[in-house]
């Protein structure tokens, strides 16, 4: 690629159909369903978080990780947050199904053995259970100097939920109405994609952004826990008016079409984009549609809910996090957002 053309995340290194296509392909290998009235799969495969039987229950689990988030953390020579990142890109997916978290634990593969390392990245992991009130009961490090360059931190949540109470996406229907949950900054997501747009720059993690923090300090802003936010608005209102909700990381908007294909979603008031994703934007020459397939834009969480709670959702949501209306369903599919340009069709695939 010539220094003239717009980035993508794809031309970073990171090719997002590709990895969808892998994912499809582990999916369809698996198959095999334990005998037994418990741990039969609940759900389908759009869902943030796996669910299995247990009873009048559904035990739920998510895993993932922190992502080149980690290069950053170590150029900056600070690793004290980046554990709330591994937690927080669990325990949202996991409340994404109305599931509330109560147990993690994680796994940290290192070149070599750092004491310090190890307890910055507990410092942050502690802070990310005390926020979504959550028991880290355990996990595993293993030293990999063949296979493991610096370090990676990935993590497990186990969460419940009754049956009766899943939040599955299959219920939303045209004239409902999309609340969006703000973002702290990038999350926990594309930074290939950002890291290459700074080079091409000419841009450090020390230079200065425009209110006078750091570009380095900007991209470790943790990533936001919206647990006890979602489990307050379940509680504030009637149950079975939460239609959706779609936790906004990697493949972007295209998070929101996976609850429900069969719709349209049109975010025709979207919430403010961060600076830190303008500069990111501006710095790279990245197409518009590029970034909303890429990042979350400053929308952390989508929120699906009736229109007669979208006034309750939206003040219970914002004793959180900023919360407002940004759209609505109706028929068709796909997402759109009228007011920047932007159209994105199909949706994120999920193993």
């Amino acid at each position: 690629m010539t220094k003239d053309q717009p980035l993508t995340y794809a031309s970073s290194g990171v090719d997002i159909k590709a990895k969808d296509e892998a994912a499809k392909a582990i999916t369809g290998l698996l198959s095999f369903v334990r005998s037994g009235t418990m741990g039969k799969p609940l759900g389908g495969s759009g869902h943030f978080a796996g669910m299995v039987e247990f009873g009048e229950y559904a035990l739920v689990l998510a895993t993932d990780g922190v992502g080149t988030k980690l290069e950053v953390a170590t150029a900056m020579k600070k690793w004290d947050t980046v554990g709330i990142d591994c937690v927080a890109m669990n325990v949202n997916d996991a409340v994404c199904v109305g599931a509330e978290p109560i147990a993690f634990v994680d796994y940290l593969a290192v070149e070599t053995p750092d004491p310090r390392l190890v307890a910055e990245l507990a410092k942050g992991l502690n802070e990310g259970a005390r926020q979504s009130n959550m028991t880290i009961i355990g996990g595993e490090t293993a030293v990999l100097p063949s296979l493991v360059k610096g370090f990676d931190l990935a993590g497990t949540v186990l969460g419940y939920v009754k049956k009766d109470r899943l939040v599955s996406g299959a219920s939303i229907r045209p004239g409902d109405v999309l609340i969006g949950v703000a973002s702290s900054g990038v999350h926990s997501n594309g930074y290939t994609l950002v890291r290459k747009a700074m080079e091409r720059a000419g841009i450090s993690y020390h230079d200065k952004m425009p209110d006078g923090s750091t570009v380095g300090a900007c991209l470790l802003e943790p990533t936001r826990i919206y647990v006890k936010a979602v489990l307050d608005l379940l509680q504030a209102v009637p149950q079975g008016s939460v239609h959706g909700i779609s936790h906004i990381t990697g493949s972007g908007l295209l998070n929101v079409p996976r609850l429900k294909k069969d719709v349209r979603y049109v975010i025709d008031e979207p919430m403010p984009v961060p600076a830190i994703l303008q500069q990111v934007q501006q710095w790279g020459d990245v197409a518009k549609d590029e970034m909303y397939r890429t990042f979350n834009m400053g929308m952390g969480l989508c929120v699906v809910v009736s229109a007669e709670q979208a006034d309750t959702a939206v003040r219970t949501l914002a004793k959180h996090f900023p919360a407002k209306r940004v759209g609505k369903v109706v028929a068709g599919t796909g997402i759109s957002l009228p007011t920047v340009g932007v159209e994105l069709t199909g949706a994120k695939a999920q193993f």
